[in-house]
């Protein structure tokens, strides 16, 4: 059986890679191209994380970006901003219930390009 190599088809991960790689060369950061690397693999390998991880690892005021999916199974008690690729409906509302903010990785990368203070969960 052969397997056939398929491409993104999605534009918007499409032109997302392109401007990480980008913002990665101007800015001479290394993150953006660790997110990109991250976003060209196959879909299926993308991160899924839950808020309740996202409880444990990250402080108040603290910027968490996913290259991936927010789920909403646990509780968040603190206000951080996320960015992530897409989020699930429960888990935008709770964000936002505990005076968090989500933002998506284009909307991060415009305001820090410089890529400080930012943890990656996978």
């Amino acid at each position: 059986m052969k397997r056939t190599r398929t491409n993104k088809t999605n534009p918007r991960v499409l032109s997302l890679i392109s401007l990480l790689k980008d913002t990665s060369r101007q800015n001479e950061v290394n993150l953006w191209r660790d997110i990109a690397i991250r976003l060209e693999a196959p879909s299926r390998s993308y991160a899924e994380v839950n808020l309740s991880k996202i409880n444990r690892y990250a402080t108040n005021g603290e910027t968490i970006l996913v290259p991936g999916k927010v789920l909403g199974s646990g509780m968040l008690e603190m206000s951080v901003k996320v960015a992530a690729l897409q989020f699930s409906g429960s888990a935008e509302a709770k964000i936002r219930e505990a005076k968090g903010e989500c933002l998506t990785i284009e909307e991060l990368m415009k305001d820090n390009p410089s890529g400080s203070r930012i943890r990656i969960l996978r």
